[in-house]
C-alpha cells in the first residue's frame, strides 16, 4: 500500500450510516476497516468481526497489528423507543449506554497505539444533537418523544469525547459529530438527509482545515453547544 493512502476504522459498519461511510471512504481511496457483529457477504474493504460491548478487543488489535490508523469513527450506536418514566427499564438503559459509551472507550483504547503511529490522527464519535445538555435544558427538543436511554447515552458519549480529548491532546483530536437528520432506520419521522450526503460531509470535514479538539459539530448546521 502506498504511504499516502489513509486508513479508517468504522464501528457499526454493517448497515445504515456506518455502511454508507464505508462506501464513501472506500471510493475516496481510503483503506477502510469495517467493524461489525455481522461480516458475511461484504463487498468492499476489510472486515473485523467484533461487538463493541465485548471486552475482548483482540479481533481489533489482531486485525490492525502495527499498522498506522489515521481515523477512528465510533459509529456503533443504539437506542430504544421513547416511553414515559414508568416505562423505562433501567437494565435496558444501561445496555444502551454500554453500546454508545462503552463501545467508544473499548474501541479507542484498543486502537490508540495505531492512531499514535500517524500524524494528526482523529477520533470521531457519531453523536446526536439530542446529546446536548444545553439544548435539552433549554427545551429545544421538547416533545420529540426520544427515549431516556438514547438521550442519556449520547450525553454521556459527549462527556467521553471531552475526556478523551483532554487526555490524548495534543497528539489525537477527538470530535463528537451529529451527522444530521438521517433517513435511516434510526432516523426521526422528519429525517430527510441522505446518508451518502452526510458521509461525504464527514469525509470533507476530515480532509478540511485543522479544527480544535474537542469539538461538537452538526454536519448540517455547524457547531453545537455541549
Amino acid at each position: 500500500m502506498s504511504s499516502t493512502v489513509r486508513r479508517v476504522l468504522v464501528t457499526g459498519a454493517n448497515r445504515g450510516f456506518g455502511a454508507t461511510i464505508v462506501k464513501v471512504f472506500d471510493r475516496a481511496g481510503w483503506d477502510v476497516v469495517g467493524v461489525s457483529r455481522e461480516v458475511v457477504g461484504r463487498e468492499r474493504g476489510r472486515w473485523v468481526h467484533w461487538d463493541v460491548t465485548d471486552d475482548d478487543v483482540s479481533p481489533l488489535t489482531g486485525s490492525l497489528g502495527d499498522e498506522p490508523l489515521d481515523l477512528l469513527i465510533n459509529n456503533a450506536g443504539t437506542g430504544t423507543p421513547g416511553t414515559p418514566l414508568d416505562g423505562v427499564v433501567v437494565s435496558t438503559l444501561l445496555d444502551v449506554c454500554d453500546v454508545n459509551v462503552g463501545g467508544v472507550i473499548r474501541a479507542t483504547r484498543a486502537v490508540l497505539p495505531n492512531l499514535r503511529r500517524t500524524k494528526q490522527p482523529i477520533v470521531i464519535n457519531v453523536s446526536s444533537r439530542l446529546g446536548s445538555i444545553h439544548d435539552q435544558a433549554a427545551g429545544r427538543y421538547r416533545g420529540f418523544g426520544t427515549s431516556y436511554a438514547y438521550r442519556i447515552a449520547k450525553a454521556a458519549q459527549n462527556m467521553a469525547t471531552t475526556c478523551l480529548a483532554e487526555e490524548l491532546a495534543p497528539d489525537v483530536r477527538v470530535w463528537a459529530v451529529h451527522p444530521g437528520r438521517l433517513a435511516t432506520g434510526m432516523g426521526r419521522a422528519d429525517a430527510a438527509t441522505d446518508p451518502a450526503v452526510a458521509a461525504q460531509r464527514l469525509l470533507d470535514l476530515v480532509r478540511g482545515p485543522e479544527k480544535r479538539s474537542p469539538l461538537f459539530l452538526d454536519l448540517e448546521n455547524g457547531e453545537l453547544p455541549w
